[in-house]
Formats: C-alpha cells, sequence, structure tokens
C-alpha cells in the first residue's frame, strides 16, 4: 500500500458512530406525546343541573308533601269519625238497656210476682242483684195486700253523663196501675236513673230516681 492510499484513509470523514446531542432525535419526540384514550367513554364529564330539571325536582317534591299532608288529614278526620260514631253507638246501646229495664221493672202482677223478681235483677251487678232481691221482698209485703198490678210502656231514654265508660241514664216510662182501692186504670209517668258500666260487659250497677214525674190523669 502506498503512501496516498493510506493518507486518504486518514482524511476520510469519520462514520457517524457519534451523536450530537444538539439534534433532536425523533423517538424522543415520540417518547414525549401522550398516549391518545383508546376508550372515551373514561373521561370525565361535567354534571349539568338545568333550570327545567331543577324546577321539575321541586314540584315533584311539593307534590309529595301535599299528598302527605292531605293523607294526615284524611287520616285524622276519619279517626275522628270512627270515634263519634262509636260513642253515638255506646250512648244507644246504654239507652236501650236502661229503658228495657225500667219497663221491665214497672211491670208487676201481684198473682205471680216471680217474673218481675226476675227481670227486676236482670243484668245487675252482683252488688245491686243482692240490694234488689231484698227490696223486692219488701215491696212483696206491700203489693199483695194492695192486689197491684201495672202494665208499661217506653216513653224516652236519654243518657245525662258519660264517665270513662259509665253511663248515667234517665228513663222515662208510661205506667198504667190497678189496685184493690182503684179498680180502674190510673196513668202515671215513673222515671229512673240507671246506671251502666260498659267496661263490665254492661252491666247495671245502680237504680235510683223511682218517682211519678206526672201524676194520675
Amino acid at each position: 500500500m502506498t503512501n496516498k492510499t493510506i493518507d486518504s484513509v486518514e482524511s476520510a470523514p469519520a462514520e457517524a458512530d457519534s451523536h450530537d446531542p444538539d439534534i433532536d432525535d425523533p423517538a424522543d419526540e415520540l417518547v414525549d406525546e401522550k398516549p391518545v384514550d383508546a376508550n372515551p367513554s373514561r373521561r370525565p364529564r361535567s354534571l349539568r343541573v338545568t333550570v327545567r330539571t331543577l324546577v321539575t325536582a321541586v314540584v315533584i317534591a311539593l307534590l309529595a308533601a301535599t299528598v302527605a299532608t292531605v293523607t294526615w288529614l284524611y287520616i285524622g278526620a276519619q279517626r275522628q269519625l270512627d270515634a263519634q260514631a262509636s260513642e253515638a253507638a255506646n250512648k244507644a246501646h246504654a239507652e236501650k238497656i236502661a229503658l228495657d229495664y225500667a219497663v221491665n221493672a214497672a211491670i208487676m202482677d201481684f198473682k205471680d210476682l216471680q217474673p218481675w223478681k226476675t227481670k227486676l235483677v236482670a243484668g245487675t251487678s252482683p252488688e245491686l242483684n243482692k240490694k234488689l232481691t231484698e227490696a223486692a221482698q219488701s215491696m212483696e209485703q206491700i203489693v199483695v195486700p194492695l192486689q197491684w198490678s201495672s202494665t208499661a210502656e217506653p216513653l224516652v231514654a236519654k243518657v245525662r253523663s258519660n264517665t270513662a265508660g259509665t253511663f248515667v241514664v234517665d228513663c222515662f216510662v208510661s205506667v198504667q196501675t190497678k189496685t184493690l182501692q182503684t179498680p180502674e186504670p190510673l196513668q202515671s209517668t215513673a222515671t229512673y236513673s240507671v246506671t251502666i258500666d260498659s267496661n263490665n260487659n254492661w252491666q247495671i250497677t245502680d237504680v235510683g230516681g223511682v218517682g211519678k214525674v206526672v201524676g194520675p190523669k
């Protein structure tokens, strides 16, 4: 190899093995770019509340409150009506018991007083039953010599008071009486005050006020 050939080799430009830091590498540009999201649905979305949606929500809330209020008022009114109906039914029941008792207590026949004695204590409490039984025995000593017989018809009964289920009922009964001295029937009106305990199987606990309101006619 000649000297000329050696000089040519040494003077040839070196291979571009070394990298100039000032030159941008295309690979670096690819590394710096953000990857593209392949699933757009994962991107955060902003929540938008329109005026129409807000108004609709308010209207629905007001309607719900109105329905709840109306329902509450209806239930309250229904309960009040039920309570009034129950009270009226109880009063009517007490008046019927009292008036039936008063009529039966006013009917007697000296020839056979046992039916009167039985009805006199019917539906009464044990304490009142004992008192009335003793009173009937005493009255028998008067009724038989007078040859007393009487019939009765109901007039009216009215609840005077109701205290915790204890009714006091005033009853009026039309009575026709015949005795040995007055063979023609005498008409009179008798009143009875009958106390009934609805909490104890509607038992009659007291009877009083028996007397003539209207004298014989």
